[in-house]
């Protein structure tokens, strides 16, 4: 067990060399354990946005982080020659047998494409940042703070209950806003993907079904951001979003 109680992490892993489906396989896994990925091998970049470009066949280093940043690097200076913020979607396929990565942004419309002809390597490394763990609080941390100051999720907002039980699971805060509707709140302590959209939606989907036939429940996640997958998610869902972070420690 790690020194939080949870179960160790496989913090690093590297491939060389390794086959195009071993190295998507490597970089999913990866994205889906919100893992700095690194790659390393002879590719084409091409980027649509604001402008186009296109950087024909070279060695470069493509680093894909966990907050949605993508950097492509050569062996010369400190810059990356290409690269998309923070906030953007990353995914990988086969295209015709070769590596292709995709990191894609929606506002405004961006999209970065790197395509591998060799890999060298595919690393994924689980990082924590001891400065942001010294001033970044749990979600009992937050969950604390909202339950002191209930204006934080919205103003006439009124906690009701904490691990409510639904069919979903356990709800983080059920209250109740100005208009005396039902009000779900989800917390997560760090930005957020789709899938805490879909666990929202899903206590809403519980909530409505237990309550009365005319009831209205709202759905609100409470993070410091989301990405813009999960943001276009939320307004599909009819769901809200509020930003706020644990207390410093």
């Amino acid at each position: 067990m790690n020194r939080d109680g949870a179960e160790p992490v496989d913090v690093a892993r590297t491939l060389r060399e390794p086959a195009p489906a071993a190295a998507r396989e490597a970089i999913e896994g990866g994205i889906d354990r919100e893992a700095l990925v690194t790659i390393v091998g002879r590719c084409t970049v091409e980027y649509d946005g604001r402008a186009a470009s296109r950087l024909e066949p070279g060695d470069r280093h493509v680093m894909l982080k966990p907050d949605g940043a993508a950097l492509v690097h050569t062996d010369e200076g400190q810059q990356p020659v290409n690269w998309q913020p923070p906030g953007c979607d990353h995914g990988v396929s086969l295209s015709d047998g070769a590596l292709r990565i995709e990191s894609l942004r929606s506002t405004p419309a961006e999209r970065l494409a790197v395509t591998f002809e060799r890999i060298d390597q595919v690393s994924a490394f689980v990082l924590a940042d001891e400065r942001e763990l010294a001033v970044v609080g749990t979600e009992e941390d937050l969950r604390e703070r909202i339950l002191e100051e209930p204006a934080l999720v919205e103003p006439g907002f009124t906690p009701l209950a904490t691990e409510r039980d639904t069919p979903a699971g356990a709800v983080d805060i059920y209250g109740e806003d100005s208009e005396g509707r039902a009000v779900v709140v989800e917390l997560k302590r760090r930005r957020v993907g789709p899938d805490a959209v879909g666990q929202l939606r899903r206590y809403v989907d519980a909530l409505e079904r237990d309550l009365h036939a005319d009831a209205t429940v709202r759905g609100i996640l409470v993070a410091p951001s989301v990405t813009d997958r999960a943001e276009r998610l939320l307004a599909e869902h009819g769901l809200e979003f509020v930003a706020a972070e644990p207390p410093e420690r």
